[in-house]
Order: C-alpha cells, then sequence, then structure tokens
C-alpha cells in the first residue's frame, strides 16, 4: 500500500502533542517550491522528510492518551456533522421542528441514502465558523430538539425505516429556557422511546459524546465510537472540577473516566471502534467518511436480518448487560 501524501496529512493547527512533528508539511512545502523555483533536485530529501513524517505521525497517533484523544475529538478542521451528510448521504431532505415549541438547529434530521439503505438521519451539529456555532447552539441541543429527534423516529418507524445517529456534543444545553421546558424529561422519554423502536437503530460517536446530551440519541442496537472520538458521562473539565475543584486537572480526569473507544469497547459500553486515517479524520475527511459509510451499510445490512421482535429484545438485553462493575463483599 502506498504511503499518503504529506500535503494530506497536514493538520493545519498542530495540537499540543503534535509538536515535534509540526514542522514537517512546511518543510517539505518548502523544499518543493524551492525546487520549482530554482529547477534544482530535493526528490530524495522530500522523500526522506514524507518517509519520517508518516513514520513520526504513526507512532504519535498509535499511543495517544485519552486527554490527547479528547483533544483531537475537539480539533478546529475535524469533520463534522454535515460535512459527512455532504459525503455519504444521498438525497437528503432535511425536515423540521417539533411540532411543540421551535426547531432546533443543533440537531440535523431527515431522509436520506447511504449507500443501498434508506435511512432517517438523525445528527448534532456543532457549527463551522463562529456564525455557524451560534445557529447551531455548538451543537448542545435543548428539549425541543430532543422532541424533533424522537418525532422523526417515530416517523421512521411507521414506514419501517432504519435509524442513523450521528452523535457530536458536548452535552445538551443547560441554560434556563432549556431546562425551563424540560430538557431532562425530554431525553428521558428519548431513551424510553427508542428502546422500544421496531426498526434498526445505528448510533455512532464522531466526535464529543457528552453525557445526557449524546445519550438523548444514542440508544440503539448497535453503538461504535470513531477510532480519536470519545464518549463520557462528563466531560473532563466538568469532572476535574467537581472532584478537584480545578479544570486543570482535565488530563487526569479524561484518564480516570476511561472515555476513549479502546476503553469503552473492554467495558462493554461500546459495541465497535471505527477506524480513522493515519492522524485522524480532520488529515483525510474523504477516507473518514469512507469508514463511516462502510460501517453504517454493513452494520445495516445485519440488523435488517432480524425481525422486529427479536431485534427489540436483543436491543433491551444489550443494554442490560453494558458495562462492567465489581461487587465487594459485606464484611
Amino acid at each position: 500500500m502506498a504511503e499518503p501524501n504529506t500535503n494530506e496529512l497536514d493538520g493545519g493547527i498542530a495540537l499540543p502533542f503534535e509538536k515535534s512533528i509540526a514542522h514537517f508539511p512546511k518543510q517539505i512545502a518548502d523544499l518543493e517550491a524551492e525546487q520549482i523555483k530554482t529547477g534544482r533536485d530535493f526528490a530524495a530529501e522530500i522523500r526522506q522528510l514524507r518517509a519520517q513524517y508518516v513514520s513520526m505521525l504513526r507512532k504519535t497517533y498509535q499511543s495517544l492518551n485519552p486527554w490527547e484523544t479528547v483533544q483531537v475529538a475537539r480539533h478546529p478542521r475535524r469533520p463534522l456533522a454535515k460535512d459527512y451528510i455532504d459525503t455519504i448521504v444521498k438525497n437528503f431532505v432535511e425536515l423540521h421542528g417539533d411540532r411543540c415549541f421551535g426547531d432546533d438547529k443543533a440537531i440535523i434530521g431527515g431522509l436520506g441514502r447511504i449507500g443501498t439503505e434508506k435511512i432517517m438521519l438523525l445528527a448534532q451539529h456543532k457549527g463551522r465558523d463562529t456564525k455557524e456555532k451560534i445557529i447551531q447552539n455548538f451543537g448542545m441541543a435543548q428539549p425541543e430538539g430532543y422532541r424533533k429527534a424522537l418525532r422523526l423516529m417515530k416517523l421512521a418507524e411507521k414506514y419501517q425505516l432504519p435509524i442513523v445517529t450521528l452523535i457530536d456534543t458536548p452535552g445538551a444545553y443547560p441554560g434556563l429556557g432549556s431546562e425551563e421546558r424540560g430538557v431532562a424529561e425530554a431525553i428521558a422519554v428519548n431513551l424510553r422511546e427508542m428502546s422500544r423502536l421496531r426498526v434498526p437503530i445505528v448510533c455512532i460517536v464522531i466526535g464529543e459524546g457528552g453525557s445526557g446530551g449524546a445519550l438523548g440519541i444514542a440508544v440503539g442496537d448497535k453503538i461504535a465510537v470513531m477510532e480519536y472520538a470519545y464518549y463520557s458521562v462528563i466531560s473532563p473539565e466538568g469532572c476535574a472540577s467537581i472532584l478537584w475543584r480545578t479544570a486543570e486537572k482535565a488530563p487526569e480526569a479524561a484518564e480516570a473516566l476511561q472515555l476513549t473507544g479502546a476503553s469503552l469497547q473492554e467495558l462493554g459500553i461500546i459495541d465497535d471502534v471505527i477506524p480513522e486515517p493515519l492522524g485522524a479524520a480532520h488529515r483525510n475527511p474523504a477516507e473518514a467518511a469512507h469508514n463511516l459509510e462502510q460501517y453504517i451499510v454493513k452494520t445495516l445490512r445485519t440488523l435488517k436480518r432480524f425481525k422486529a421482535d427479536n431485534l427489540v429484545n436483543q436491543r433491551y438485553e444489550s443494554w442490560r448487560a453494558k458495562g462492567k462493575f465489581l461487587e465487594r463483599e459485606p464484611k
């Protein structure tokens, strides 16, 4: 297999743990420009730099700690829900509103097709630039967002369409209006109703999977996390603020929370980890989208073989069995 082009591996914004390799793309680009300008042959030097860069990038990303994984999941250039929708969802038709209060832009929902599979898609979208982030409320849904999601999931059940959810949120919006309109109740209702839906449900964490905000659209038959995403009961900063009274302890909190895909799979919280390209999804969004699409299509084909009653029963048993714990004998 050919090594990827280093131009594709330039992450743009270097994360703190990437400082030792951040200079490689510029060095390579400078040599390429000098080669064009002067006509001198720097091919050997460029090849050597590329090889070193790829090797160090692979080594770095094979040994990320939980806090570094959180940083990757929050990378400004990481693909967001709309990026994946534009890339892998064909004939997408967005549907709006909860038929009660309003249309929450933090959750996108609609009909479309992934591969050959017709689906109902629900996705949390953070927004890319400042204007869009404000419109999307940074991916933090309010109760009307979860009620819109449930309305569309019920519609999918009516027409026997499988449901796919893409999760990317720091959490549900905790503002006064959100609380007044019953965000906790809206999430709780979604948990109950998703457990009963008689169609296949595939839930994938593509970036941040924060607390009940993520869980509100994450009860499914298969739960997956992309390789450099995270899924947690609370953000590392929030956990650190509670336990140590300072957000500066976030790295220690991330370690304790066991929030990476590998740890979650070992603990039985999730079913699968979807691989990302070398250097994470922000370095090769097209390959990341391809991996996501392949996983969704393969999983839906498997789940569609089950009868509705069996699907619901297996979902119930799967959720009853999630997680691992230790019991201490009473003294």
